[in-house]
């Protein structure tokens, strides 16, 4: 099955580093380009991919409005973060306006590719070092107020910190000998059990929990 992507940034030379990157996988297609957000958010409604990479800056309509907008139209579209701002401004703008993922442009070739398959397949997908601060964050404001104990079976408990340390589910299953089915499973039960609606908040619980 192949993944269909916009790139979508105002720099010509990363837009073609991107585009030769997906192009050398067989399973992602890069669709269109787009230089600005208004072009962006066309091009999705033309073409309805699976995928947007969304830059932050750039000129006219910038990347969170251009999201926004996309995700007005199209609930289910998928945007990518991938910026060059690590900071909390924009990492917090970006997920409130609806991105699915949020990744900064020194990320390795093979984990972008693994992130768009990822956020293709409905995961939210956070470089780990991201997830860290917003678990935290996420903690600080709640204060130091005790989680309710739930039980979770021996193989959840196994699950639980590998989530926490921003492992996606192919990672998970790598380091635990399981099948990647296998584990979505104990992670969809999980998210049941504690009330968690993504990981974001899943690993806030047992942060909170292992604490």
């Amino acid at each position: 099955m192949v993944t269909r992507v916009v790139i979508a940034d105002d720099q010509r030379l990363v837009r073609a580093g991107l585009r030769m990157l997906c192009d050398s996988t067989e399973d992602i297609e890069v669709v269109a380009e787009a230089s600005d957000g208004a072009q962006a958010v066309r091009a999705t409604a033309e073409l309805m991919p699976d995928v947007v990479l969304m830059d932050l800056r750039m000129p006219g309509v910038d990347g969170i409005t251009a999201t926004e907008q996309i995700r007005s139209a199209r609930a289910d579209s998928k945007i990518l973060v991938l910026t060059t701002f690590d900071d909390d401004e924009h990492l917090y703008r970006a997920l409130a306006a609806g991105a699915s993922g949020f990744l900064v442009k020194d990320t390795e070739p093979s984990e972008l590719l693994t992130a768009v398959r990822r956020v293709a397949a409905g995961e939210l997908v956070l470089s780990a070092h991201v997830l860290q601060r917003l678990v935290l964050r996420a903690v600080d404001a709640r204060g130091t107020a005790a989680v309710e104990p739930v039980p979770l079976t021996e193989r959840e408990e196994d699950v639980l910190p590998l989530v926490i340390e921003g492992l996606s589910n192919q990672e998970i299953a790598a380091r635990l000998h399981l099948g990647v089915t296998t584990v979505k499973t104990h992670v969809a039960n999980l998210m049941t059990k504690l009330g968690a609606q993504n990981r974001v908040q899943l690993a806030v619980y047992g942060y909170q929990r292992m604490a």
